[in-house]
This record gives C-alpha cells, sequence and structure tokens, in this order.
C-alpha cells in the first residue's frame, strides 16, 4: 500500500501542473473568472495535498502505522472528491457537484489530524 500512495501522490502532482496548465491557457477564455478562480482552487488543494501525501509516504517508509495509512487514504479519496468535484463543476456546469466538494474538505482534515496525531505517537528516532 506504501506503494500505491506513492504512485498517487507522483500522478496527483503530475495532474495537479497538467491541470493548472489546462486552466490558465484552455480555460481562460472558455469559462467566467469566477469558474477560473474554482478551478484553480482545486488545482492548489490537489498540489498541496499531493506534496502532504508524499510527506506522510516518507514516514511511513520509516515507519508502519495505521494512523499513516488512514491519513493517505484520506488525503487520497478527499483530493478526489475535493478537487474532482471542483473540475466536474467547472467543466460541467452542473453546480450540485459544489454540494460534495465539503465532505472532500472533511476527508482532507481527518487526513491532516491522523497525520499529526501519528506524529506525537511516532518511535523517537523514527521522527
Amino acid at each position: 500500500m506504501i506503494r500505491a500512495a506513492a504512485v498517487f501522490a507522483g500522478l496527483s502532482g503530475f495532474f495537479a501542473v497538467a491541470l493548472g496548465a489546462f486552466g490558465a491557457h484552455g480555460l481562460r477564455n472558455q469559462v467566467s473568472p469566477s469558474m477560473l478562480d474554482v478551478w484553480q482552487t482545486a488545482v492548489l488543494y490537489q498540489m498541496f495535498h499531493s506534496l502532504a501525501l508524499l510527506a506522510v509516504v516518507i514516514f511511513w517508509l520509516r515507519q508502519d502505522s495505521r494512523g499513516l495509512r488512514f491519513a493517505a487514504i484520506f488525503f487520497g479519496l478527499g483530493m478526489a472528491v475535493f478537487s474532482g468535484s471542483l473540475y466536474g463543476l467547472v467543466l460541467s456546469g452542473i453546480t450540485q457537484l459544489g454540494m460534495i466538494t465539503p465532505l472532500g474538505g472533511v476527508m482532507l482534515l481527518a487526513g491532516w489530524a491522523c497525520f499529526t496525531a501519528t506524529l506525537f505517537t511516532l518511535k523517537p528516532g523514527r521522527f
């Protein structure tokens, strides 16, 4: 599962850059400025949490922990739901997709909570 989380983090970072460029160049004249802001928010959260997931993987390589596994799951699902719902909203215009975005945000918060709590429990020399 560590490898899957690491690969997911790398692919997510790659797609955050690609989708950011697409938003800046491909969507600039296609959507309203407010929708472009929504797109950029999705990209920003995806990139930050790709890096957070990578940090989880680094700690996980040093010490296996259920808390780190949960952090990885929550970060991955949270990025998919939060950023994915915003990408879908902008591309489709279906504003109801915005109703599930907070669920993704809660998952991201849960990832941070699991990660932070686990850092307090790591054995000396593993931090």
